[in-house]
């Protein structure tokens, strides 16, 4: 077990980037969405940069990056409507688990720490994904970005979780891959740890200051 398990009685984790590697399948959806208003697609690398503050600012950049201009809110709308068509239709033909999440997942559960899962995605893709990945019976809570009024790195997911579980902030511990995640888990009062292997916008998680790094999530259990 980790150092930082102990005493851990409710872990949070991120969705994209910390179990599951999606790009592929969001960056279809955006370039399908750019496509449908007579854009040029931005590819793969570029929504690799663009991922986790949820699809609305997701889709608002690659807008940008498409007309090399700051979108009008009405086509920020429009085109968030296409990609919400097209990834609904599509959320998972290329997503992949990353290696050790089932590991790890399983190890928690079996030492009887409650997970909850919490996202910037939108609540209506979470089911399907989970279910695709065999995963919906290990969170015992799942929150999407549009689930409440705030999002990460909005502390107010992650203490409505601790709530909802009856845990102090301080037995619980915030696992992601991003600064927003991070900072979503200091400002919660949870204990932070970090994955180096998903998205965080080009920089380097550690910069975040996390009160760790594993290279797995296999280190946890």
């Amino acid at each position: 077990m980790h150092p930082l398990i102990r005493d851990i009685e409710m872990v949070a984790f991120d969705l994209d980037g910390t179990l599951i590697d999606s790009v592929p399948d969001l960056a279809v959806a955006v370039d399908a969405a750019l496509v449908d208003q007579g854009l040029a697609p931005v590819g793969v690398a570029r929504v690799r940069d663009w991922v986790g503050n949820g699809s609305r600012l997701l889709v608002e950049r690659a807008l940008g990056e498409a007309l090399n201009r700051l979108p009008e809110k009405s086509e920020v709308e429009a085109c968030h409507e296409r990609f919400l068509l097209h990834y609904r239709a599509s959320p998972v033909a290329r997503t992949k688990l990353y290696p050790g999440v089932r590991e790890a997942l399983d190890g928690l559960l079996t030492q009887g720490v409650s997970l909850t899962l919490i996202t910037n995605k939108p609540e209506a893709f979470i089911a399907p994904i989970l279910a695709h990945f065999a995963l919906t019976e290990c969170f015992g809570l799942c929150l999407g970005g549009d689930s409440l009024d705030e999002k990460k790195p909005n502390p107010a997911p992650l203490l409505h979780a601790a709530a909802h579980f009856g845990v102090s902030p301080k037995a619980c511990l915030m696992v992601g891959d991003s600064r927003h995640d991070i900072e979503a888990g200091k400002r919660a009062g949870f204990r932070t740890l970090a994955v180096p292997y998903g998205y965080n916008h080009g920089e380097s998680v550690s910069d975040s200051a996390p009160d760790a790094v594993v290279e797995s999530l296999t280190e946890l259990v």
